[in-house]
């Protein structure tokens, strides 16, 4: 028909996409990346293990129906908690164990190699030597421990804590009782202490008991001149070491654990600067390391 129009059929032509400007190579990069990095990583860790640990590292990855495992189907847990481990059983350290068997074997051959079961008697003596040593150092931290505890428990110790002074020597555990500025042990002159140099003895005393070491008291004066001509500050410091061995035991110290009292004068000074401070009159009362037992029988 003349009003008609015609009709018009338009064809689009799509392109080709531009394949190269979109992302999915990078996934696929990515997933190269990973697998080369993984595969590094394999080599690495083959060069690094031996035989033993890599066969061991095969069976913890080995199918559950070929796992020698005894913890029931061998599933998840993988014999860390059950099995031959028991209900109080290792866990993860059996896992370890597989995982680095030669690691068990090394410690069993330093366990049968060491020197204690090949050296005979000499390495018997040397061990229980060293033996008793740590046990002796433990017990010396724990009666220094306690004796500055009760020193902050007991109100009438507190407050002298200043002249109480602890510390561990070659010798053993040593506590000194020192003199300070106008708070002395012992009147001037005199070999009796006072009421605070009693109960800072008391308090050493009840330490004491609880250790089996010996102790050596020892007396020590300033290096002033003694007022009296006939009795020298030798006298003196081995008459206020007398009275505090006096008093230790009187506190229930037996007569066997004094190992010595001894007065020393001014000649080993606290202070070495100034002799003449009143900090080097003091009584020492060392807890003393036992020797080492040796083995009994004659040359």
């Amino acid at each position: 028909m003349a009003g008609d129009q015609p009709i018009i059929i338009k064809k689009v032509k799509k392109g080709g996409g531009h394949g190269h400007h979109g992302g999915a190579w990078k996934v696929a990069y990515a997933d190269f990346v990973t697998a080369m990095m993984a595969f590094f990583l394999l080599m690495w860790l083959i060069n690094t293990t031996t035989p033993e640990q890599r066969r061991g590292i095969a069976d913890y990855f080995a199918p559950a129906s070929v796992s020698p495992s005894t913890s029931g189907n061998g599933g998840v847990l993988g014999g860390t908690a059950l099995g031959e481990d028991g209900a109080q059983g290792r866990g993860s350290s059996s896992v370890i164990e597989r995982l680095a068997p030669d690691a068990r074997r090394d410690n069993n051959t330093q366990e049968n190699e060491s020197p204690d079961a090949s050296d005979g008697p000499q390495a018997s003596t040397d061990a229980m030597a060293s033996a008793m040593a740590r046990r002796e150092q433990a017990e010396f931290d724990a009666a220094e421990q306690s004796l500055r505890q009760a020193m902050q428990d007991m109100p009438e110790i507190a407050e002298l804590s200043r002249q109480l002074l602890i510390d561990q020597t070659p010798e053993g555990l040593r506590i000194q009782l020192v003199d300070q500025e106008g708070r002395a042990m012992f009147r001037p002159g005199s070999a009796e202490p006072n009421e605070r140099a009693v109960v800072l003895l008391r308090a050493v005393a009840e330490i004491a008991q609880q250790l089996p070491n010996r102790l050596s008291i020892s007396g020590h004066t300033d290096s002033g001149p003694s007022p009296a001509p006939d009795y020298t500050n030798w006298d003196l410091s081995a008459d206020r070491a007398n009275a505090a061995r006096r008093i230790l035991q009187s506190s229930g110290l037996a007569d066997d654990r004094i190992a010595e009292v001894q007065g020393r004068a001014g000649t080993e000074p606290l202070y070495p600067d100034d002799p003449y401070l009143p900090g080097n009159r003091r009584l020492s009362i060392v807890l003393l390391r036992e020797a080492p037992v040796l083995p009994s029988g004659g040359l």
